[in-house]
Parts: C-alpha cells; sequence; structure tokens
C-alpha cells in the first residue's frame, strides 16, 4: 500500500492483479492511453506486461507504452530482454492491421544518475556510470571513443506529457535525446567541474568479451529490484551488468535516435554539463 506522501497529487492510485485479465480490463474501461513501468527483471517472462496489453486491447485502450524507458539494443544488458519480447508481442498483435498504437520511449540513460544525492527518491544514483565524479575516476572500454546518450527524468516526463497530448501517430521508435556525448567529453566536463585530473583506466575488451573482469573497481548497484540479494550475489550481478555496460557503450548501444526531439524541435533540453555543473560544482 502506498503511503499517503508517496500519492502524486492528481492521481488515483488502484491496486490491481497484473495476472488477472478481466479485473485489468475492467480497471482500463475508458482510459486513453497506458505507460507501463513494470520492473523487467520482476517480469522476464513478460507475462505482466503481456496480460496488460490484452486487457488494454479489450478495454479499447488507443496507446500503450511498455516498459522501456532506456536504449534500442541488449546484446550484453540480458536481465532487460523482455523488454524485447514485449516489443515482439505488441508487433504480433498488429501485424494485421493496428489494435493499438504504441511507442517505445528510450531516453538512453538518465543524466540523473550523474548526480552526488539522490536528488529523485525514485533513482538511486551513479548505476551503470563508468564515470565516479566523488573520487575522480573513470573506467573505459579499450578508448575514451564510446559515446552514451543521457536525458534527464524531468526532460523525459515532460517529453512523454506532450506525447500524450500528440496528435498525430506515435512513432513506434520513439527516441528522446536529451543529449550524446563520448567518454573523452564526459571526462572533461567532470574534471572542469570538479576542478582536477581524473584517473582514466583503460579496460580490454577482449576480456570483458570472454566475460573476464580486469577493472580495478565495479559500483555496487543499489537498484530495489536486487536488494532481496545476498551481497555475493548482488556483487556479482553489479560486475556483470557493469562488465555489460561497458560493453554495450562500445557496441554503441547506448546511444538512441531522436524521434520525438524532430516532433518537438522547439523543446530545450537539459545537457549533461549544465545538470553536472548543479550537482558537483565546489563539492569537495
Amino acid at each position: 500500500e502506498l503511503a499517503p506522501e508517496e500519492i502524486v497529487e492528481g492521481t488515483t492510485p488502484l491496486k490491481v492483479d497484473f495476472h488477472n485479465p478481466a479485473e485489468l480490463e475492467k480497471v482500463l474501461q475508458g482510459v486513453h492511453t497506458v505507460l507501463s513501468f513494470v520492473v523487467v527483471q520482476n517480469d522476464p517472462d513478460g507475462i505482466a506486461q503481456k496480460t496488460l496489453i490484452d486487457a488494454a486491447i479489450a478495454a479499447g485502450v488507443k496507446r500503450f507504452a511498455p516498459s522501456e524507458w532506456f536504449i534500442a539494443r541488449y546484446t550484453h544488458l540480458r536481465w532487460a530482454a523482455s523488454k524485447v519480447a514485449i516489443r515482439d508481442y505488441l508487433g504480433e498483435k498488429n501485424k494485421d492491421g493496428k489494435v493499438i498504437e504504441y511507442c517505445l520511449f528510450q531516453p538512453g540513460i538518465f543524466t540523473d544518475y550523474h548526480a552526488n544525492e539522490n536528488i529523485n527518491k525514485h533513482l538511486k544514483t551513479n548505476d551503470f556510470l563508468p564515470i565516479d565524479f566523488a573520487n575522480h575516476k573513470l573506467l573505459a572500454p579499450g578508448s575514451l571513443k564510446p559515446r552514451l546518450t543521457a536525458t534527464t527524468v524531468r526532460d523525459v516526463a515532460n517529453i512523454v506529457a506532450k506525447a500524450i497530448e500528440y496528435e498525430g501517430e506515435w512513432p513506434k521508435i520513439g527516441g528522446i535525446a536529451g543529449e550524446t556525448l563520448t567518454l573523452a567529453e564526459e571526462l572533461a566536463i567532470g574534471e572542469k567541474i570538479r576542478g582536477k585530473k581524473f584517473e582514466v583506466e583503460l579496460l580490454d575488451v577482449d576480456s570483458l568479451r570472454k566475460g573476464e573482469w580486469n577493472g580495478s573497481w565495479v559500483k555496487p548497484l543499489e537498484h530495489p529490484s536486487i536488494q532481496h540479494l545476498d551481497e555475493e550475489t548482488r556483487a556479482a550481478f553489479s560486475k556483470a551488468a557493469f562488465s555489460g555496460f561497458l560493453l554495450a557503450l562500445v557496441d554503441d548501444e547506448l546511444v538512441v535516435s531522436d524521434e520525438w526531439n524532430r516532433i518537438f524541435p522547439d523543446y530545450k533540453f537539459t545537457g549533461i554539463e549544465e545538470f553536472v555543473s548543479k550537482f558537483w560544482a565546489g563539492k569537495p
């Protein structure tokens, strides 16, 4: 149950059973747009989302956004494989004619992960990021050339709100590109704002591809979805996930497209340097 302070003004929380299609269909009657934020690690077979999609179609929902909110390809981030399965499921549902409009909202990583404190209660800082602003260091896979796209949570929320009001057809692929930078550019921002050189460690990519971790440090992941794991299992998951993230960097999988940028060309996104300056400038 949600505590009163967790309920956002203007919203009505409902407790539903994602394994009860009839109940979901009833709840979704008269709903125009459904946004899904199912934690895919907790729904590896996609059962909850598939049930939600079926119920949305049966209830006559016009638009559906599956639980994407990251990138387009998951070659090295296999914990997110069910995102791809849900894409296929939506495609299959619409193969003989559109039964529900949908969009894969993909903003890259959240710029908010660069913050030095939990500025958003629903996010943990620094998950996956190979740059450590607190300790002035950077891990890079092979070189500083790999790129990533980062978008603030606020910008994602604003674009999604505009998308809900958008009268045109939703693009199936919905890239939201706040800013795309190389690791070299990220490093330059970090050193400029923190006022000192960072320790840079280049990892051997071939070793990473073999599943061998060769870095001197790894960030422990603090995502709520893995906090039930014991310390050893959580550490192993952190190492595997971080390694996968670095390989995704090498293979340019952390760069997203810009469909929504082009639909809303006048929207001004918050850049990484602007965001980082706000939270790291003047910090010891």
